[in-house]
């Protein structure tokens, strides 16, 4: 038994210290990122936050409906063939659309039926377990970039530095990082296993930056501030579940109470998403994540208009004129604990 007693830290245990700015306004900041990858060598342009790989929230309707404003999606995986290479074949551009799958032997011969029909079009896949840290998830990825070298691999998750790198000396052009953070997910209070989400970012982006590689900050966000902060704390990309439920585009069936509108969300490890999915909970397992009912809010759009507003603004609060020098500009302060204390970078 071993007690790590350094500091670590949620979202909610810091805000980001104000500096001055030349910014005349929020208008003057790009919050757009460029990246090359290290392992698949594609370019990406684009607002580095994702809709997450969840079946209410990753749906090709909220694809369409984020493309406008180059942010991405990671299609749940419980879409069948057909519908994927549809979707792949229509698109007119280049699309940043990841395809999500997991681990099995079904799930591998799935992406190579899509692969093989729609062609260059899939160009980001997103492989998604609960638990990185696995023989078998390893090895998975291994094989998977050894027969697709071109094509951009994000894959997780996992809370720590060391865990990171060997993904990404593996294949891994994305590393995902979060284990419990999600408002729909109950891994923390029914493992005890977990890890404070802000401080993973941190930890695993230095990890993943000294080799060239990226990271995607998955779960934690309830409002912009909370994605400021990941950007401020290293993460390249930004995954949304809750922050993005209950629209239009959203997959969740509508229930009515109390004169008002709500939509389910659940957790994919929720009794729900297995019920719906597996036929039950397994025997030999327990369920880690709930269902809630979220109150219904119209199109996306307006959502992500709030979302990127939001960072702009934090920008602006520190001088970053685009998104990729907030990291440099930001200053931590804890405002939860034992006491207050001040860090980052200056």
């Amino acid at each position: 038994m071993h007690i790590d007693r350094d500091i670590k830290l949620d979202f909610r245990d810091v805000l980001i210290r104000p500096k001055r700015s030349a910014l005349p306004s929020r208008a003057e900041v790009d919050i757009h990122r460029e990246f090359a990858f290290k392992h698949s060598q594609r370019r990406y342009r684009g607002i580095p936050i994702i809709a997450a790989n969840m079946d209410t929230v990753g749906t090709f309707e909220m694809a369409l409906a984020l493309a406008p404003f180059d942010l991405s999606v990671a299609l749940h995986k419980h879409y069948g063939v057909d519908e994927l290479v549809r979707f792949f074949g229509a698109l007119k551009s280049k699309s940043s659309a990841f395809y999500s799958m997991g681990i099995t032997k079904g799930d591998r011969e799935k992406f190579e039926r899509v692969v093989q029909r729609a062609g260059k079009a899939v160009e980001y896949v997103c492989i998604d377990v609960a638990n990185g840290y696995t023989e078998s998830f390893v090895k998975f990825v291994e094989k998977l970039r050894q027969a697709h070298p071109k094509i951009t691999i994000m894959a997780g998750k996992v809370v720590t530095g060391e865990m990171t790198e060997e993904l990404i000396l593996c294949g891994v052009d994305i590393v995902k990082v979060g284990i419990g953070p999600g408002s729909v997910c109950t891994t923390r209070s029914m493992t005890g296993v977990g890890y404070p989400q802000l401080s993973a970012v941190i930890e695993c982006a230095d990890a993943a930056h000294g080799l060239d590689g990226r990271i995607c900050a998955d779960g934690g966000c309830a409002a912009p501030g909370d994605i400021a902060k990941a950007f401020g704390g290293g993460a390249d990309f930004v995954m949304l579940g809750g922050m993005l439920a209950g629209h239009a585009e959203c997959a969740g069936r509508i229930v009515k109470k109390a004169g008002k509108q709500y939509q389910r969300f659940y957790g994919m490890s929720s009794r729900t998403a297995m019920e719906k999915y597996a036929g039950g909970v397994a025997h030999y397992r327990a369920a880690e994540g709930k269902e809630i009912l979220v109150e219904y809010r119209g199109p996306v759009a307006g959502t992500v208009k709030e979302i990127l507003g939001g960072v702009r603004s934090a920008c602006t609060y520190v001088g970053a004129r685009q998104l990729r020098e907030l990291t440099k500009r930001t200053t931590f302060v804890r405002v939860r604990g034992e006491a207050n204390d001040v860090f980052g970078k200056s």
